[in-house]
């Protein structure tokens, strides 16, 4: 990539004065695949500017001309498919058969979902005697991670485009190439300038900047509570909107009426690992009633020993962590469960056989977890399941709620039963019996999880103001 040293601001790429670089590693093999400019606060200074300048005449754009620069972007998107699999793969280490189904998938469904929701949303109506107007925010500010890159992205950028709305985006310094790309997808489906506009660099210098900035007006971001916070704390002093989707610590409940015991704990197991644990709503909890929690052990255990773990461009369900900073987070809290007394029943801190080269930690399950344990409490972000006993079904769902999170949960049960219980757990999204594909759903959580929805017409929502005209009767 041509770009990968300068920046994305009013619609073209930019060199920055800033002489630090930051290394681009691939989890696979640990060597520097790249290098990215470390922005500073003129450099967001400068694209805040573009994005203000641009919202004058990008927020009085009609729906139609939205609907069709959605298309665009849509049809750009598509044109670069494969580059989008090939750099997630090598920047973040999903696998090839996940960055193909997944990962950069999530991104044109993403659009896709929001094109259609704005092709049927009213921004003005009558209601109560006077005129409900829904306005575009303005300038949006966007902080992404580096686990589902292209997801957490466009979900974000798409709803900005439907409302009207301009943004810059700060995306994660461990996985900046795949947003790199996009801005050329942008730029080639005629988005104007200054309303896409994107920085790299370091949170703490890069996102202060941008949450603090007086001329953005919403800050949108994705990662985890502690950040989160900051990002809440930097912002309050010009009174903006917060989007926060945060961390999480799901449950996933199995009721005894559950139709098919093993094929539901090799389901949530398969879950929990997916992308290699490192996902905000994995069902990283599983409650199992006594009666059933011997035999959910056994295929928890099968499941985990049977998930292959390698090179993300091979044959393998899972690849590496995607940065070392994580891959030795979750070392140690597989430690810490060891210490605390939990039983390890599969995985652990050993890599896998023949990886000496890469941070792989195999898929870990750990039985006779109880919730006051450290791995039952914090978000591990890995693939580590923690299996625990209930008695009743109303401890279970005490289980459940008792956590500071409140992202997701899961329920597995005769469904008007399980629907029962899933309405009883305090958090933003419950699939049951493993759901049915509901991309536009909203995505947001409870508690220390965040607060607003992502994703179609709630993500549109979330970027829009409510203004009420009272006028006397003609």
């Amino acid at each position: 990539m041509s770009n990968d040293l300068n920046f994305y601001i009013n619609g073209e790429w930019v060199k920055s004065e800033s002489n630090e670089l930051i290394d681009v590693i691939n989890p696979a093999n640990e060597e520097v695949i790249g290098q990215v400019t470390s922005g500073t606060k003129d450099d967001i200074d400068m694209a805040v500017s573009a994005a203000s300048e641009a919202f004058k005449s990008f927020s009085k754009t009609s729906q139609n001309e939205r609907i069709e620069l959605l298309k665009n972007i849509i049809k750009e998107y598509k044109n670069r498919y494969q580059d989008f699999v090939e750099i997630i793969t090598k920047e973040m280490g999903a696998p090839n058969w996940l960055s193909e189904r997944a990962q950069a998938n999530t991104g044109l469904i993403n659009f896709k979902e929001t094109l259609e929701a704005l092709e049927e949303y009213k921004f003005e109506k009558e209601e109560g005697g006077y005129i409900l107007r829904k306005e575009p925010i303005g300038v949006i500010g966007m902080i992404t991670p580096w686990n589902w890159p292209m997801n957490q992205i466009t979900t974000k950028v798409s709803a900005a485009i439907a409302t009207g709305c301009t943004m810059v985006l700060k995306p994660s310094e461990i996985s900046p190439y795949c947003s790199m790309l996009l801005a050329e997808v942008m730029h080639d489906a005629g988005v104007p300038k200054g309303v896409f506009n994107l920085v790299n660099g370091y949170g703490p210098i890069v996102g202060a900047a941008l949450s603090e900035h007086e001329k953005v007006d919403m800050m949108s971001f994705t990662g985890s509570t502690r950040a989160g916070i900051a990002v809440a704390q930097a912002s309050a002093t010009t009174v903006k909107r917060v989007q926060q989707e945060l961390g999480g610590k799901s449950a996933n409940i199995i009721l005894d009426d559950v139709a098919d015991l093993e094929k539901s704990v090799k389901g949530g197991a398969g879950h929990c690992f997916l992308n290699s644990g490192q996902s905000c709503n994995a069902p990283t909890r599983m409650l199992v009633s006594a009666k059933n929690y011997d035999k959910a052990v056994e295929v928890a255990v099968a499941t985990a020993n049977g998930t292959t773990v390698g090179d993300p461009n091979g044959e393998f369900r899972l690849g590496p962590i995607a940065n070392k900073a994580q891959y030795e987070k979750i070392i140690k809290m597989i430690e810490i469960g060891i210490e605390e007394g939990a039983r390890l029943v599969a995985g652990g801190v050993e890599k896998p056989e023949g990886y000496e080269k890469g941070y792989y930690i195999k898929p870990t399950v750990f039985a006779d977890v109880t919730n006051d344990m450290t791995i039952a409490k914090e978000e591990i972000f890995g693939p580590v399941l923690c299996i625990m006993k209930y008695e009743t079904e109303e401890e279970a769902i005490e289980i459940a709620n008792n956590t500071e999170y409140g992202l997701a949960g899961y329920v597995q049960g005769e469904l008007s039963h399980a629907i029962e219980v899933g309405n009883q757990i305090r958090a933003g999204q419950i699939t049951i019996n493993g759901g049915a594909r509901g991309n536009a759903a909203p995505f947001g959580g409870y508690k220390a999880s965040g607060n607003g929805r992502e994703h179609g017409l709630h993500g549109i929502e979330e970027c829009l103001e409510t203004k009420a005209i009272i006028a006397p009767a003609s």
